[in-house]
C-alpha cells in the first residue's frame, strides 16, 4: 500500500478518532511513556511563565502528559485532523490549555506564532510529507535556546526490534483496527514506522536542520528499540546551527 499523506491521512484520522483512545488504552505504558518524554524537556518551575507547543496532539494524550508534567505552562495543542482535535477539546482541561486546527507545516496561517520555550511532538514526524520542512518550522517558532522533544516510533535499526514491531502490528493492532473499520490507517501505521528514519538517522536529520545538543534516549518496556525520545535545542544565538 502507499503511505497515507496530507488530506488522506487527516481523513483517516478523522474516521479513527471515535475509537482511537480505546486502542491506545490497550498499549501498556502508553501514557507513562509520554509523560517520561515530556519530563525529558527538563523545563523549570513546573512550566511557570513558559509557552509550550504540542505539535500533533491527536486526541490529547500528549497534551495530558504535558499538562501533568508542566501544570503551570501555557500549552497550545495543534493537530491537522479535525476529528481528533474535536475529541481532544471535549475533554476537561485546566486554564491555559488551548487547541488549534492546523497542519504542522502551516502554523502561522492558523495564528500559531512563537516564540515557544519548548515544542513536544509525539508520533508526528513519520506522518508528515516533508519532515525537514517541519523541523525547520519548529526551529523557527522556538525561542533561542528553546527545547524540542520528539516522542516517536523510530526503530533502532536492529532486525529484532523491527520484527517485534511487525509482530505486534500483525498479531494485535491490525486485526482489531480492521474490525473497527480503520485497517487502512493502521496498515499505514505499521509501514510508516518501518520506512521512516531510525532513531540515529532522525537525530542526524535534526542536526542538519540547525538543532544542537541532540540526543537519542530509549524508552522502557516492550517498545525498547522501537520508540525513542529525541531531544534537542535551538541554538541560543539566532542563525547558529545552519
Amino acid at each position: 500500500m502507499t503511505l497515507l499523506r496530507d488530506e488522506d491521512l487527516s481523513a483517516a484520522f478523522d474516521h479513527a478518532s471515535r475509537s482511537y483512545d480505546t486502542l491506545v488504552s490497550a498499549n501498556p505504558g502508553y501514557h507513562g511513556q509520554l509523560r517520561r518524554s515530556a519530563r525529558r524537556l527538563r523545563l523549570p518551575r513546573r512550566g511557570a511563565g513558559l509557552r509550550v507547543l504540542d505539535l500533533g496532539c491527536g486526541t490529547g494524550a500528549s497534551t495530558a502528559a504535558l499538562a501533568a508534567v508542566l501544570p503551570e505552562a501555557e500549552i497550545t495543542a495543534v493537530d491537522a485532523s479535525a476529528g481528533m482535535l474535536e475529541r481532544a477539546a471535549r475533554k476537561p482541561w485546566r486554564e491555559g490549555v488551548s487547541f488549534v486546527h492546523a497542519p504542522a507545516e502551516r502554523l502561522a496561517q492558523a495564528g500559531v506564532e512563537g516564540p515557544f520555550d519548548a515544542v513536544f511532538a509525539a508520533y508526528l514526524f513519520r506522518n508528515v510529507t516533508d519532515p525537514d520542512r517541519v523541523l525547520s518550522t519548529v526551529r523557527d517558532v522556538l525561542a533561542p535556546g528553546g527545547r524540542l522533544a520528539v516522542h516517536e516510533y523510530t526503530l533502532s535499526g536492529r532486525a529484532l526490534h523491527r520484527a517485534v514491531w511487525t509482530g505486534v502490528c500483525r498479531g494485535l493492532v491490525l486485526p482489531v483496527a480492521t474490525v473497527l473499520g480503520d485497517g487502512g490507517l493502521y496498515r499505514h501505521l505499521w509501514r510508516s514506522v518501518v520506512e521512516f528514519d531510525t532513531a540515529d538517522d532522525f537525530a542526524a536529520r535534526a542536526r542538519s536542520q540547525g538543532f544542537e545538543a541532540v540526543r537519542v534516549l530509549p524508552l522502557p518496556g516492550w517498545q525498547t528499540g522501537i520508540t525513542h525520545t529525541i531531544v534537542a535545542r535551538r541554538p541560543t544565538t539566532a542563525g547558529d546551527g545552519r
